[in-house]
């Protein structure tokens, strides 16, 4: 018998076990991120609260990611991303841009996403700002420089979102020199194609137009132009009436 019992525990699976939440104990620090930590939401922020010299933490699916330091590369074409999307709501009331704004997203997932554009919530947002200054909830586009395809901003942070319901995700592939742009339709992102011009619109932003092309080739110029298209249009004009309640 208790050779049977010997073998039967030698076949159990091995479980990787997720660190819960400890009380804290006055003088003492909790335990560094890591990279590959499997955290609870509230151990995670514990930690990462402790390390204020560390700028990018995010737990996605309840794995801890530490990017490494940030290239030229993905600063430039960050910077890009958030100009063209400070433009779309200098002009729009009730929308409003986020810089690696640390997002609530659910009990396993809190990204730091590079960019997001949300409604505000007295607009039907879907997202509000804690009493202690986060988002919690999906933000309604939400953006993310990335290096490669196998990045996990392609894979697993792409399922969190769209399973939060995070209505549009774009993903600029920065040595790929490809940008995908997805809109979740019935439960499924599903990707947004340019038009003969170039020009990807937004399904859920009305007048939120971009020049792909343009913005690959880091010609601003061009970027801002089909942008001022896309708020000159009818479809901007209705949803800005909408949102200043003159509807």
């Amino acid at each position: 018998m208790a050779v049977k019992q010997a073998a039967v525990m030698k076949r159990q699976p091995h479980r990787v076990r997720q660190a819960t939440h400890r009380p804290e104990v006055p003088g003492v620090l909790p335990p560094p991120l890591q990279n590959g930590d499997r955290l609870t939401r509230p151990e995670f922020e514990r930690r990462y609260a402790a390390m204020p010299h560390v700028k990018k933490a995010e737990l996605i699916e309840g794995v801890v990611h530490m990017p490494t330091p940030v290239h030229v590369s993905h600063g430039k074409s960050h910077s890009w991303v958030i100009g063209w999307l400070v433009a779309y709501r200098a002009v729009t009331p009730g929308v409003e841009v986020g810089d690696n704004a640390t997002v609530r997203l659910d009990l396993d997932n809190e990204p730091q996403p590079d960019a997001l554009l949300r409604l505000d919530e007295a607009h039907g947002g879907r997202s509000r700002v804690s009493a202690d200054d986060y988002i919690e909830g999906a933000p309604e586009l939400i953006a993310e420089i990335t290096a490669t395809s196998a990045s996990y901003d392609l894979h697993d942070k792409l399922n969190a979102y769209r399973r939060n319901g995070v209505q549009e995700y774009l993903v600029w592939r920065v040595y790929d020199q490809e940008l995908d742009w997805f809109s979740l339709q019935e439960g499924q992102y599903v990707p947004l194609e340019p038009d003969e011009e170039g020009v990807i619109r937004s399904q859920f932003f009305p007048g939120l137009w971009l020049h792909v092309p343009a913005m690959l080739e880091g010609d601003l110029a061009r970027v801002l132009a089909g942008l001022q298209k896309g708020l000159a249009s009818d479809e901007h004009a209705a949803f800005v009436a909408q949102l200043s309640g003159k509807e």
